[in-house]
């Protein structure tokens, strides 16, 4: 991108140049790659519609690229210029609703692997912030106008100075002369100080309680992979939160960068990854979080052979990066996988108790929903408030794991009204529309030991239920013998059932593991698996929360294990037996 500087051009001009310049690279049709291991990708950075990129109909963006390639520089009289991903980027975080002109996202997290250009990004749209046209001043001929922030006050966040010092020591050489004169800018090691002192960029790690009731107009998080309650980072995380919300303009917004994070650290990496997965999940309100991450897909090898086709898949447009060298650090002994993977693959490996690994079973999964009178099992985990009650169906033919339902505290539920509680009629509908819709073949439920105000456990009657009307069609009986014969129940408080289900959870772990157990790809069914931690006990290893209060919930998980076990059962005794000439399938009953 060349600019000329005649003198007869206005700033302006120049400007129109260059927003001119990128419209015309981003608006033309995509180029297509086909890659050995095509990357995840998160948000709509990297996604298209149809030959062309995705981008947002109304965007402040075109004016930021404008303003960095005006007034910063690579280098002396070498413009600044963004990556095609880089400014799509950029142009989403800075869309517009089209009716009222606000903001599309409130806050920003932007995951990449180690040397991408987060920081680079971050003191770019730092320094837009502090003199740049950041806000919507008008709007004509249906496209924003940006005007100067006249109060602006910018930080970047980290938990260390080392940290924030990865953003402010680019500025020195990223602002051209003439913008140190135009803006009036002194730049120091830790701030900048614009127009007359009259507007500040600042690198920050107070603790928190210094920052409380700061009023900054942008925020910059550094490195939230290593915040953590160990060195205040929630806390601060918090209050940046809390102090961009009551902005006066209410247009005052927040950002991280960050690798990926080392799952069980609770992090606020990690929050933030949940709180994005949780949305997707459909169990929590979308509150404008924009996320965006390109990693490598679950089935990437960990190998010599593997690497380099699949960095410089995920690498995007930094193509900078020295594949070879990034290779040498993956085959470094002294560096462990789960560490090459998150710092050169981008991927979230698994924590150390881990009930299993997310690539593994996210690359079992495949969208589908069960067609109209198929046989399937189906197993439910009862709750009252706590945890969530869930259904999982696992389809006879091939063993693959449907999620029916799940239900848990809606996101936002406000205590102060009473504790939340699981509408059985909600649960009791999905039941009876699986069975009006599929055949059904056998039907068991956990009902769990909680008790409603009558002192009855909370799902004993809905149990009996289902029993009675569906019992007699059910060819796998939960109780077959006895006195307590029952279709459904299946309490598994009993030490007999606690050992059949752990031992359906290691075989499904073994599935897993071969690649034999198919899903339906449902965000909240991948969601309980990512959070279900190991719990060796008396029988071996099951499977649970991370802790009894947790808010990460694996009651999808358990019925998952509990449905295959189910099917596993059925296809063992219905399995079809050779004759020599022909085979005979036993009979239902």
């Amino acid at each position: 991108m060349a600019i000329s500087l005649a003198a007869s051009r206005s700033v302006a001009d120049e400007l129109a140049e260059i927003e001119a310049w990128y419209r015309d690279r981003l608006t033309r049709p995509a180029v297509e790659e086909v890659y050995e291991y095509p990357p995840v990708k998160i948000g709509p950075t990297w996604q298209r519609d149809g030959r062309y990129w995705l981008l947002p109909e109304r965007s402040l963006g075109w004016q930021m690229l404008a303003w960095t390639g005006r007034w910063l520089q690579h280098s002396r009289d070498v413009p600044w210029r963004w990556t095609d991903e880089q400014a799509r980027f950029l142009l989403w975080w800075y869309a517009l609703d089209e009716d009222t002109w606000r903001w599309v996202y409130r806050d920003f997290v932007l995951q990449r692997l180690k040397g991408w250009g987060k920081d680079p990004l971050g003191a770019g749209k730092g320094m837009f912030e502090l003199v740049g046209p950041a806000r919507v001043g008008d709007v004509v001929d249906g496209q924003p106008v940006g005007v100067e922030v006249l109060d602006a006050w910018v930080q970047t966040a980290a938990v260390s100075l080392e940290q924030t010092k990865n953003t402010m020591r680019l500025l020195p050489g990223m602002v051209t002369p003439e913008a140190k004169i135009r803006f009036d800018l002194q730049i120091g090691k830790e701030q900048v100080h614009a127009m007359g002192g009259e507007r500040l960029f600042q690198a920050v790690t107070s603790a928190p309680t210094t920052l409380e009731g700061a009023r900054p107009t942008d925020t910059l998080k550094n490195e939230t992979q290593h915040w953590d309650s160990s060195n205040g980072g929630h806390e601060m995380s918090a209050v940046i939160e809390r102090n961009a919300t009551k902005s006066a303009s209410g247009a005052a917004r927040t950002g991280s960068i960050t690798n990926a994070y080392e799952p069980g650290r609770d992090s606020v990496g990690e929050r933030d990854r949940d709180a994005w997965d949780a949305v997707q999940a459909g169990t929590a309100v979308d509150t404008g979080l924009l996320y965006d991450s390109l990693e490598a897909p679950p089935e990437a090898p960990l190998t010599l052979e593997a690497a380099p086709a699949v960095v410089r898949a995920i690498r995007g447009d930094s193509t900078w990066l020295d594949v070879e060298r990034i290779v040498q650090s993956i085959a470094d002994r002294r560096n462990p996988p789960s560490r090459s993977r998150r710092f050169w693959y981008n991927q979230i490996t698994a924590a150390e108790d881990a009930w299993t690994s997310p690539q593994e079973f996210d690359a079992l999964g495949a969208a589908e929903e069960l067609a109209d009178g198929e046989k399937v099992v189906m197993f439910g985990d009862g709750s009252k408030s706590d945890d969530c009650t869930a259904l999982v169906a696992c389809r006879i033919s091939d063993g693959k794991a449907f999620q029916l339902g799940v239900w848990g505290k809606p996101a936002g539920y406000d205590d102060r009204y009473g504790p939340w509680i699981v509408n059985r009629d909600d649960v009791d509908h999905t039941v009876e529309d699986t069975f009006e819709r599929l055949t059904v073949v056998a039907f068991w439920f956990d009902p769990s030991d909680t008790r409603d105000e009558s002192g009855e456990r909370y799902w004993d009657a809905y149990c009996d239920r289902w029993h009675r009307r569906h019992g007699k069609k059910l060819k796998l009986w939960s109780v077959k013998t006895g006195d307590k014969q029952h279709s459904v129940t299946w309490d598994m408080r009993s030490p007999q059932r606690m050992a059949e289900f752990t031992a359906a959870a290691e075989r499904c772990i073994s599935d897993i593991e071969a690649g034999q157990l198919a899903h339906d790809n449902s965000a909240a069914l991948r969601q309980h698996v990512k959070n279900a931690r190991r719990r060796p006990g008396k029988y071996g290893v099951g499977l649970g929360k991370e802790h009894r209060e947790s808010a990460r919930k694996v009651d999808l998980a358990v019925c998952m294990v509990g449905a295959r076990m189910m099917w596993r059962l059925w296809t063992n005794k219905h399995r079809p037996r050779s004759t020599g000439q022909r085979q005979i399938i036993l009979p239902d009953n």
